[in-house]
C-alpha cells in the first residue's frame, strides 16, 4: 500500500531544497544528508501551500531554489545571484520568516493523494534502477581495471622471467670464459716454464 507523502524542506549549500517523501528518513536520504537535519533544526515539514504543491507535483524529486529567495522551487535551479551581498540575503530570509504561513484549506483529495504516493514510488524505483545501472557500470569499470592490472602484472612477470633466463645464460657464458681463461693461464705457465728452461740450457 502506498504511503502518504509529506513535504519536507531544508537549506543545503546555495539552495533551499524541498521534497515530497513518506518520512523524514526518506527525505534525508534523498538530500544526501549525513546527519539528522531535523534534529538539528535545519530541516522541517513544510506548511507552505506553494511549496507543498510544487513538491507533490514531482514526488520523490529533490526541488531547489536559490537560498534566501522566494522563487518557485524547481528541479533545476540556478545559483543565487546575490552571494556577495550577505545583508540582502539575510534581509530576504528575515522578511520571509516574519510571514505567517497559511495551511492549505483545501479538502484532502484521497485519489490525488494516492496518485501522488504512487508517483513517489515510481520515482523511487526509477532512482533505484538508475543506481543499479550506475553500480553495474562501476563494477564493469572495476573489472576492466582488474583485467588491465592482471595483464600488466603478467607482462611484468613474463619480462622478469625472460630477464632471469638471459642473465643466467650470460652468467653461464661468463663462467665458461673464466674457465677457459684459467685453462689458458695454466697452459701458458707450463709452456713458458718449458721455453725458459730451454733458453737456460742454450745459454749454457
Amino acid at each position: 500500500m502506498a504511503r502518504k507523502l509529506k513535504t519536507y524542506q531544508t537549506s543545503l549549500g546555495f539552495f533551499d531544497q524541498a521534497i515530497a517523501a513518506p518520512s523524514m528518513k526518506a527525505a534525508l536520504e534523498a538530500w544526501g544528508a549525513d546527519s539528522n537535519l531535523f534534529h538539528q533544526g535545519a530541516a522541517k515539514e513544510s506548511d507552505d501551500p506553494e511549496i507543498i504543491a510544487a513538491a507533490m507535483a514531482k514526488p520523490g524529486v529533490v526541488l531547489r531554489r536559490p537560498v534566501g529567495t522566494d522563487r518557485p522551487f524547481s528541479e533545476h535551479a540556478e545559483l543565487p545571484t546575490d552571494l556577495g551581498d550577505g545583508g540582502a540575503a539575510k534581509a530576504t530570509r528575515k522578511s520571509k520568516g516574519s510571514k505567517t504561513k497559511k495551511r492549505s484549506s483545501r479538502p484532502v483529495d484521497r485519489a490525488t493523494e494516492r496518485q501522488t504516493a504512487l508517483a513517489y514510488e515510481r520515482e523511487q524505483r526509477r532512482r533505484e534502477l538508475e543506481q543499479t545501472k550506475e553500480e553495474a557500470a562501476r563494477q564493469k569499470e572495476r573489472e576492466r581495471r582488474r583485467q588491465a592490472v592482471d595483464k600488466a602484472h603478467a607482462a611484468l612477470k613474463k619480462a622478469e622471467q625472460e630477464h632471469v633466463r638471459r642473465a643466467a645464460a650470460i652468467e653461464a657464458q661468463v663462467e665458461a670464459l673464466e674457465k677457459r681463461s684459467q685453462t689458458e693461464v695454466a697452459c701458458w705457465k707450463k709452456e713458458k716454464d718449458r721455453l725458459e728452461a730451454a733458453l737456460r740450457r742454450a745459454r749454457c
